[in-house]
């Protein structure tokens, strides 16, 4: 089983626009939407995020709904323990996919970082 982890220079979990995350108040306390809603910018990245670098710039310091953790994610979402990998793999695909497209550059990188193995395309000529 693939295991979550943070890949550096990806970024795509800062994409924070509001439109696109419509069940925000379902998971978010008013105080947290408030924050959340604080650190969006025009363009829909995160004030916190440094585009040049792709990094964020709080990261020791981001809000908890900002982090990947068991008890984040058992209390905000009802993800079982066990679980935590899968769903926060699958979240993560998501979101680079939807950013970067299911054929970049961080979504290979991803894979890769996290152990799934790229998937070979194998090309036959057209049958007569």
């Amino acid at each position: 089983m693939a295991k979550w982890q943070c890949v550096k220079n990806c970024g795509a979990c800062c994409y924070l626009d509001p439109s696109e995350r419509p069940d925000l108040g379902e998971y978010l306390t008013p105080e947290e939407l408030a924050r959340y809603l604080s650190m969006v910018a025009d363009d829909g990245w995160c004030t916190n995020y440094d585009r040049q670098a792709r990094e964020c710039r709080i990261y020791d310091d981001r809000p908890t709904f900002c982090r990947v953790e068991v008890g984040e994610f058992e209390r905000r979402y009802g993800v079982d323990p066990e679980d935590i990998d899968e769903f926060a793999i699958d979240c993560c695909q998501e979101h680079i996919q939807d950013i970067y497209g299911d054929r970049s550059l961080e979504l290979l990188r991803f894979n890769q970082a996290i152990g799934i193995k790229p998937q070979r395309i194998i090309r036959r000529p057209p049958s007569e």
